[in-house]
């Protein structure tokens, strides 16, 4: 292209301004297209080959970054929304309050759509005490946690993280039908006592799902065992 067919002002741009044009990919994508063009069809252009092969790898990068900063503001979000329910659940002053509490600010902070306490109790005459307090805690017969988070496949760790299966009805009661997945998390609470389990349910069927991680949950469960110390001792 002649001085005079780029124009004047365009050409004293780009002189001046040289790194504007490097810059541009679209622009740049055309000026080697043009560059190919007028090479012939004859000629292999290897450095052209490997400047495609480095632009369809940066843009592989680039997504990649994307998705790990992503990844790491939803696990921020998760870290501080974990951390505030720990605080809230702290402030009751009676195990009823407690309970309540769970159903209500924990339930929300965390965006779950149902939560369950599950106690496990030998004696008939404690249980109907227990059960009396509120409906957000499930009064269980021996092995029903156990029984509850295998449901016939092996559980692993202290946290499980499924769809909610046909026995849904035996933690959820009447909103069993309405639960889509669920966070089960084992509660370990002292020597001599039965476990107990936290149950987490959501309508959403993707909120709980095996791929997701659990450490935050689990550092939950941690917190909510030493919350339950204060009310079973």
């Amino acid at each position: 292209m002649t001085q005079t067919a780029l124009g004047e002002d365009l050409r004293a741009k780009i002189i001046s301004d040289p790194a504007a044009v490097l810059e541009d990919r679209d622009l740049m994508q055309v000026l080697i297209a043009a560059n190919d063009h007028a090479k012939g069809n004859n000629i292999v252009d290897l450095r052209g080959a490997a400047m495609q092969r480095l632009e369809t790898r940066l843009d592989a990068l680039e997504d990649t970054h994307r998705n790990v900063i992503a990844a790491a503001y939803e696990n921020l979000a998760g870290t501080n929304q974990i951390h505030r329910a720990v605080l809230r659940m702290l402030e009751p002053k009676d195990f009823k309050q407690f309970l309540a509490l769970l159903r209500g600010d924990v339930a929300n902070i965390l965006r779950v759509d149902d939560v369950r306490l599950v106690l496990e109790t030998r004696q008939e005459q404690e249980s109907k005490a227990l059960g009396a307090l509120d409906d957000v805690l499930h009064i269980a017969e021996p092995g029903f946690v156990a029984r509850y988070m295998q449901l016939g496949r092996l559980a692993q760790g202290q946290v499980i993280l499924r769809r909610v299966g046909a026995t849904g009805a035996d933690v959820y009661g009447a909103k069993g039908d309405e639960m889509r997945s669920e966070a089960l998390m084992s509660l370990d609470l002292g020597a001599g006592r039965l476990p107990g389990m936290l149950v987490m349910g959501s309508h959403d069927p993707k909120l709980f799902t095996p791929a997701h991680g659990t450490d935050l949950l689990g550092f939950f469960a941690g917190a909510f065992e030493r919350s339950m110390g204060r009310w079973l001792g």
